[in-house]
């Protein structure tokens, strides 16, 4: 399965796999031919583990700040799809024209509340789908960081079933590992356990 990398990720695999060469390298390599390494040469050996550490935690904190700043991004991308859907609403309830902002703005929430199951979304959360793992949600109890906060991001029903469904700003898209109905459920669960 290949999968795209962003230069940063790309850099933080570049990095990794060069930390771990060394690694092993020093560990089984030259330790057979050389019984006495690092010897005298401890302090440049010590020095170039220290540049190979701090350039692996510079990668990693370089990739967490652009996935942070990837995710509003990628939101808004879903917040701007998601007023077509209430234009189609809003056509059929153009008879109605004095309260039509205020029917559209009331009538997307319950509609959105009343997809999915909030209760069986909580055990995708928690089940296999990993969720927990990656994110924090107080009324899951998880405390990932891989991922955004979710009691802090607050996202939409719409928002959360596109950013489960299609992956983006490095989450991996679950549309073909669960079902349209776990979907819609875990979607539901964490719009309405963050929005309540």
């Amino acid at each position: 399965m290949l999968v795209a990398l962003t230069g940063y990720e790309t850099a933080l695999v570049v990095v990794a796999a060069s930390f771990i060469a060394f690694a092993l390298v020093m560990a089984l390599v030259i330790p057979r031919s050389r019984q006495e390494f690092p010897g005298k040469r401890l302090p440049i050996f010590l020095v170039v583990c220290g540049v190979f550490f701090l350039a692996q935690m510079t990668a990693v904190l370089v990739l967490a700040e652009v996935g942070e700043a990837d995710e509003p991004a990628h939101e808004e991308t879903t917040t701007s799809a998601e007023p077509t859907e209430p234009t189609s609403t809003e056509t059929t309830a153009t008879e109605t024209t004095a309260p039509e902002t205020t029917g559209t703005e009331t009538t997307t929430e319950p509609t959105t509340a009343a997809q999915g199951d909030p209760v069986a979304g909580k055990e995708v959360f928690l089940g296999a789908s990993g969720c927990a793992g990656c994110h924090t949600l107080s009324d899951a109890g998880s405390t990932g960081t891989i991922g955004p906060n979710l009691d802090d991001l607050k996202p939409s029903h719409d928002a959360v079933v596109a950013q489960v469904t299609n992956g983006g700003g490095g989450m991996p898209a679950f549309g073909d590992s669960l079902s349209e109905e776990q979907i819609q459920d875990v979607a539901a669960y964490v719009s309405s356990a963050t929005q309540g």
